[in-house]
């Protein structure tokens, strides 16, 4: 925390606030400190699609319904209460009074009104939208009261209430639109590749319990530092208070000298996988296509790839195999008859000689003398990335396959990704931010904006994924969960038998907190370090004559 110097009076009074002053208030001038690993896409809430833009949203969206990150309930925000219907169809919603926007607007039932109408318009491409899509139609949103929203679905949406965690209220009136907020914080500053400045809402509507307003930190910076070795080296020299996520490296580091600020939350929800292009707009040529289009050659590239080592060597124990799309801390969710995944070089080769493939003079060729040979592109300055596809081309190269490996600025990656589709196969990873899996329809949907492989299908191109989009869509729209549950584990079941992701590994929810900022109480799901940022508080600072 750093404060400008100012005359010694004025610091004995700071010095007499701070500490006769009740915890519960509010650090007037205090500033956290800590990093976004790359630039947010938009700031607009509807259109987030990306980590950086997500923890912005988090940090700056008011919603209607929290998920408490600990416990994992659902915790009334905006809406005092809600019901949804027996069947699933409408959620009823009765609003907060009294609520204001960060820059002096009303907020009321036109609000929650006109933001699900842009998140359902099929023209707005919304990720977040994607979510409530379980079957064909239109939207409702009635507004019989300024305090009640009333929604209904063309379909029965199961497990409503917790989609609305996602989903911040814009302002149907303020002519600062999406800028405009009913989080704790609104976005004060953006300089591009340098920070976001968040400062406190002077209009948030949340209280401690002695009614002191929230959140207690004045201001966020959130820095845009892409080198996680500068982050960690900044956070050791006090600039900043927390990273939210560690990879395993520096959290053996950070755990060697300042064992107190390593924090381990166990086994999160996000994974590591790799995939290929099989867009049909993409340049690839023809026999490259094939190539990522066969399922034995998909299938035969994962077995070949040794995860055991993977989370050994790159996560240090940190991590573990990956099973599929679901990780096994997802109790409920994961399907626990899934085989566990092998490493067998012996086995890959019998499948690709299954698909016409050959090994000569410790080369693979195709059925038409084409050499196996492909690139793989990542994020630059993600140590652990760059170190898992150098391992995979290890790997690869036991059965014939030559990986060449591309790392690229985070921008660049997802301009090739999601709009020129100029590459063979991608290593990353995906943020799930729910334990439903109706939090993964823009995945698993092959119309979905996140169905990376083959994104933004008018039709399904192929009959497994025509069967996923089915099973997707019917245990969205019933509200028994053991059928939702039968339903989903045979996504999972496809998935592994198709393997258009090829899941590495489920890191462990690793992040970083300095002994300046006290409440934090890091967790597997996203946010992990800063999920209940309302009530994290920074101690006083030494240079200000106070002891820690």
């Amino acid at each position: 925390m750093r404060f400008s110097r100012r005359s010694a009076v004025l610091w004995l009074a700071m010095c007499s606030f701070l500490f006769s002053a009740p915890s519960g208030r509010a650090q007037s001038g205090a500033e956290l400190h800590f990093c976004l690993h790359g630039e947010p896409k938009t700031f607009n809430p509807i259109l987030v699609d990306d980590e950086a833009s997500e923890n912005v949203r988090y940090l700056t969206g008011g919603v209607l319904i929290r998920v408490n990150r600990q416990t994992q309930a659902l915790e009334p925000a905006l809406a005092e209460s809600w019901q949804v219907s027996r069947d699933g169809r409408k959620i009823t919603f009765h609003l907060r009074r009294g609520v204001y926007f960060s820059d002096g607007s009303p907020f009321s039932s036109e609000d929650v009104a006109y933001t699900m109408k842009l998140l359902m318009d099929p023209q707005t491409h919304s990720a977040t939208g994607d979510a409530f899509r379980s079957g064909e139609g239109t939207i409702g949103v009635q507004t019989p009261s300024p305090e009640v929203a009333v929604i209904s679905f063309p379909t029965p949406v199961a497990g409503l209430e917790r989609l609305f965690d996602q989903v911040a209220i814009l302002s149907s009136k303020s002519p600062k639109k999406e800028m405009s907020v009913l989080g704790p914080y609104y976005v004060s500053e953006y300089v591009a590749g340098s920070h976001v400045l968040l400062r406190r809402n002077p209009n948030y509507w949340k209280h401690d319990a002695e009614g002191h307003p929230l959140p207690y930190i004045e201001t966020v910076r959130l820095d845009i530092q892409r080198n996680r070795d500068i982050e960690l080296m900044r956070f050791r020299r006090g600039e900043l208070q927390l990273i939210n996520r560690l990879d395993a490296e520096q959290f053996d580091r950070l755990q060697k000298d300042s064992p107190g600020a390593a924090r381990n939350a166990g086994t999160g929800l996000d994974g590591e996988e790799f995939w290929f292009n099989q867009t049909a707009t993409s340049t690839l040529p023809d026999y490259k296509r094939k190539w990522f289009q066969t399922t034995e050659f998909r299938r035969a590239v994962s077995v070949a790839i040794n995860r055991a080592d993977l989370a050994r060597v790159v996560f240090d124990g940190y991590a573990t195999p990956a099973f599929g799309p679901v990780s096994p801390s997802n109790h409920f969710w994961f399907n626990a008859s899934l085989p566990a995944p092998k490493h067998d070089p012996q086995a890959a080769l019998l499948l690709l000689s299954r698909a016409g493939y050959r090994l000569e003079n410790g080369v693979l060729k195709d059925i038409a003398g084409n050499r196996v040979e492909f690139t793989v592109i990542t994020n630059s300055g993600n140590t652990a990335r760059e170190k898992m596809a150098t391992m995979i081309q290890q790997d690869l190269s036991e059965i014939g396959i030559t990986l060449k490996v591309v790392t690229l600025d985070f921008p660049s990656l997802i301009e090739r990704i999601t709009r020129t589709f100029d590459y063979d196969a991608c290593l990353l990873g995906l943020v799930n931010t729910d334990l439903d899996p109706n939090g993964q329809l823009t995945v698993w949907l092959s119309s979905g904006e996140d169905h990376q492989w083959n994104p933004n299908q008018k039709t399904p191109s192929t009959s497994w994924e025509a069967e996923i989009d089915k099973l997707m869509h019917e245990q969205a729209s019933t509200p028994d969960e053991k059928l939702r549950k039968a339903k989903f584990d045979r996504v999972q079941q496809i998935v592994e038998e198709q393997q258009p992701f090829i899941y590495l590994v489920n890191k462990n929810a690793l992040s970083a907190v300095s002994s300046d900022l006290a409440g934090a109480s890091p967790v597997a799901l996203n946010p992990q370090a800063f999920w209940n940022i309302e009530t994290l508080r920074l101690k006083p600072s030494p240079e200000m004559g106070a002891s820690k």
